[in-house]
């Protein structure tokens, strides 16, 4: 998980349409954190810092402390409503992480020693089917990404859910399937390649056929003439 981030925040006392046209026109954002067994919480942040954060390409799947009046809250965002035309942040929805809760969050998959490979040593390429997998974890055990060995790996071959070694305290979300994060295929030159190979062969062997036809009429017709 990336490192926590932290965004001030202050108490929402009303709530209503009307309220949070209110605020958006000041430049604030109306939020709620919820979760963890409690009453959730009305808060409003800062626009252009809930923009800024969200920017930075990983907020969704940061850890980010709500400093409400100096009072720090540990949550997860799970929500943020964008306006349809200016992307605009509209709304956010936080949920509160408890001790020894657990939650589902999707974590980035990162491939290593891809030198080590076989495959792509002779030109294949890894086909990334999923880029992020949905794990069930514990609060404080959020990993930042799971790394996939690729040693060994050929031409042809697939990586399941099966083969990666998750972090303690995480799981697959998805326990029904054994589904494929990335597979070795040829280039596409490759590809090209061979398949010029195969249609060149092809009519080698039809020529051979046509010769060889033609052949056996001239020998019936040098028969016929014969006799």
């Amino acid at each position: 998980m990336s490192d926590a981030l932290t965004l001030p925040a202050e108490a929402r006392e009303r709530a209503g349409k009307g309220a949070s046209r209110a605020l958006r026109r000041d430049g604030r954002v109306p939020a709620v954190i919820y979760g963890g067994k409690e009453e959730p919480v009305m808060i409003h942040v800062e626009a252009k810092e809930l923009a800024r954060q969200l920017g930075t390409g990983h907020f969704m799947n940061s850890i980010v402390e709500i400093d409400l009046g100096g009072k720090r809250i540990r949550t997860l965002p799970k929500d943020v409503a964008l306006h349809p035309v200016t992307d605009r942040p509209e709304h956010a929805d936080f949920l509160r992480m408890t001790k020894g809760g657990k939650i589902e969050v999707s974590v980035p998959v990162v491939f290593t020693n891809e030198e080590a490979s076989p495959g792509l040593k002779k030109g294949g390429v890894l086909n990334v089917v999923r880029h992020e997998i949905e794990l069930i974890c514990e609060n404080d055990k959020i990993p930042g990404e799971i790394v996939i060995d690729v040693t060994g790996k050929e031409v042809g071959d697939s990586i399941h859910i099966s083969e990666v070694n998750l972090p303690e305290g995480s799981e697959s979300a998805i326990t029904d399937r054994d589904f494929t994060i990335a597979t070795l295929v040829a280039p596409s030159a490759l590809k090209k390649a061979e398949g010029a190979e195969s249609d060149a062969e092809e009519e080698v062997a039809a020529d051979e056929v046509e010769a060889t036809e033609q052949g056996g009429d001239e020998a019936e017709e040098a028969e016929g003439e014969a006799e």
